[in-house]
């Protein structure tokens, strides 16, 4: 199958202090012409930032913005009047649009946040910014696929304005799913947590896949993982 294989090791780094964040795109001061993105798929930064630290109020435009939560709280403010705190098993989708300006910080004074933000371009410039937050129970992800966004907001799903679907998993030890890569489609896989085999190929936390060619995956947790799945137009 035709592959590109990003291991974990080989992303760009950012080390602030307060911020230590790995890129698997092309990223601020981080370019690699290699790696610019994924289709629509543009940003995959695995961030962590310290207790009570942040980024302060900064503009976006013509962006779809995601944060994922992997342990720890995120607070966010924007321009719109949303505020929030985000938590592991919420999903958050800020579509930036004609412009918005937003902050996020960590929500803990004593515990650091963990999290990915992920940036997908949208299917059209100027679009009116929007917030969104939904909540994907442990029990949902659990040993299965979850749709947590998608371009029409199917079956409860953050509506992503790109014709992406968005899948999530909680895999158990030995357990297996499986995903059939339709033609016109390709897949890029991004590992959270734990060791997974994607036909074969070993792969663990911070190390991203993509597939190019139509045809199903079986993936096998080696142990305990969590994942993430992109379906994008090829």
């Amino acid at each position: 199958m035709n592959q590109l294989l990003r291991p974990s090791e080989t992303r760009g780094e950012a080390d602030f202090g307060w911020l230590k964040s790995k890129h698997s795109f092309s990223f601020g001061s981080y370019f690699d012409p290699n790696h610019i993105g994924f289709g629509a798929l543009r940003v995959i930064n695995e961030d962590r930032v310290a207790p009570s630290a942040g980024f302060p109020t900064h503009p976006h435009q013509n962006m779809e913005i995601i944060s994922y939560i992997v342990s720890g709280g995120l607070e966010h403010k924007d321009s719109l009047g949303t505020g929030s705190v985000i938590r592991p098993g919420e999903l958050q989708r800020m579509s930036a649009g004609s412009g918005v300006r937003h902050s996020e910080y960590n929500h803990s004074d004593t515990d650091p946040v963990h999290f990915l933000q992920i940036w997908i371009v949208p299917e059209a410039d100027g679009l009116n910014p929007n917030y969104e937050q939904k909540a994907f129970p442990d029990a949902e992800r659990r040993d299965t696929l979850k749709l947590i966004g998608s371009r029409n907001g199917r079956e409860g799903s953050v509506v992503i304005h790109q014709d992406v679907d968005l899948w999530a998993s909680l895999l158990s030890a030995e357990k297996s799913v499986s995903f059939d890569i339709k033609p016109g489609r390709k897949v890029w896989l991004q590992i959270v947590k734990g060791k997974l085999s994607v036909d074969g190929l070993s792969m663990a936390a911070g190390d991203g896949l993509g597939l190019l060619d139509a045809g199903k995956i079986d993936l096998v947790a080696q142990e305990n993982s969590e994942f993430l799945l992109f379906d994008l137009a090829a």
